[in-house]
């Protein structure tokens, strides 16, 4: 029996070829999305700071430095190989951390761009003034309207409330890479859709970030799920609508668990394939390979997905086409159709003309 290993590019593709056809709504006009990667990923000096804020730029942050994060690069290089060949309009904009404020705010007024997204992290965990953490302003400093990662207040209110949509009319978005996970959950029959969704499941999810862990463990317990959320000093169990703390150890969580996501960002950390509950699923979201296979026989049997990076940007287009089509189609076609409306009057003045010159 042994190993199953997933591979994650045959649910990409099925997700991608329906983002094809809807592409095209609109005849002459492509969905256009904005990421923004910043130059600097470290926070030199106070003055960066206080100039994010601001708005106004400092002798620091007018200094280029080399991108430090070479994950972030390379989601930015599939998500535009991916775009371009999906149908998607993809502009990929370097700025400073400290200017990132002033180019969302342009974004958001630019009526050609129909989708943003960040490429974190950019101020890490440097606390905002105006309360949480810089990177936490920036997430809620895009338009609910052009937020495809779906973590601006509006999205991660209704997440954690298990709130679907925005209104009659509009789907909430929820975060790319949590719904990756799921996407993949559901491919290999964990996850069911026949609306049973994750009931009696029993998953661990290593990691508590605000951009995956805890979304994650928020929608799997949502959906039914016995969530056990762990992170480098505590594990809490999430249910739907709880979260509380939890005694287990993360080895006893882990072997009680039929859903393993493995998402700690750092090469050192290595999970033995025999803490793993026997037929458990594994899923690894790190940039880093975090299961530590060297001593797995064949009696080990699991289910291994090592990778969500082409599900991911999937979803993010995915995401971009929902707000698409929900916020900016209507405005595009009243557009085209206002563009045509002064021929239209003249055409059917011309013919009304005529019709009274003949009868005349």
């Amino acid at each position: 029996m042994g190993m199953t290993k997933v591979d994650t590019s045959i649910v990409a593709e099925g997700m991608r070829e329906k983002i094809r056809r809807d592409v095209q709504l609109v005849p002459g006009v492509r969905p256009r999305l904005v990421g923004f990667l910043c130059a600097d990923r470290r926070l030199q000096s106070f003055d960066d700071a206080r100039d994010f804020a601001t708005g106004a730029p400092s002798h620091n942050c007018r200094k280029p430095v080399a991108n430090k994060d070479p994950a972030a690069r390379k989601y930015a290089e599939w998500t535009g190989r991916a775009a371009t060949k999906d149908g998607i309009e993809y502009e990929l904009r370097e700025v400073e951390a400290c200017e990132l404020g002033a180019a969302l705010h342009a974004a958001n007024k630019d009526d050609d761009v129909h989708g943003i997204l960040i490429y974190y992290p950019v101020f890490g965990f440097q606390p905002s003034f105006f309360g949480g953490s810089m990177d936490d302003q920036l997430r809620d400093a895009i338009s609910p309207q052009k937020d495809v990662e779906g973590l601006c207040t509006t999205y991660r209110h209704n997440l954690y409330r298990n709130i679907r949509r925005v209104d009659r009319w509009r789907r909430s978005i929820v975060p790319c890479t949590p719904l990756a996970v799921v996407k993949c959950l559901e491919h290999v029959g964990v996850h069911k859709r026949d609306g049973g969704g994750m009931a009696g499941v029993v998953c661990s999810v290593v990691n508590r970030s605000e951009i995956v862990g805890r979304p994650l463990a928020a929608m799997l317990a949502n959906d039914g799920a016995t969530v056990y959320s762990i992170d480098i000093d505590s594990i809490y169990v999430m249910r739907k609508g709880e979260m509380a703390p939890c005694k287990l150890s993360p080895e006893e969580a882990i072997k009680a668990s039929d859903v393993v996501v493995l998402g700690v960002p750092s090469p050192k950390y290595k999970l033995k394939v025999a803490t793993l509950k026997k037929g458990a699923v594994v899923v690894n979201v790190s940039g880093f390979k975090n299961l530590d296979d060297s001593d797995a026989t064949d009696d080990d049997v699991y289910t291994y997905i090592p990778l969500v990076g082409r599900v991911t940007v999937a979803c993010l287009e995915r995401s971009l086409v929902c707000l698409y089509k929900q916020y900016h189609v209507p405005k595009l076609r009243l557009k085209k159709a206002l563009k045509w409306l002064p021929a239209a009057l003249a055409a059917a003045a011309a013919l009304g003309a005529i019709a009274m010159k003949k009868r005349a």
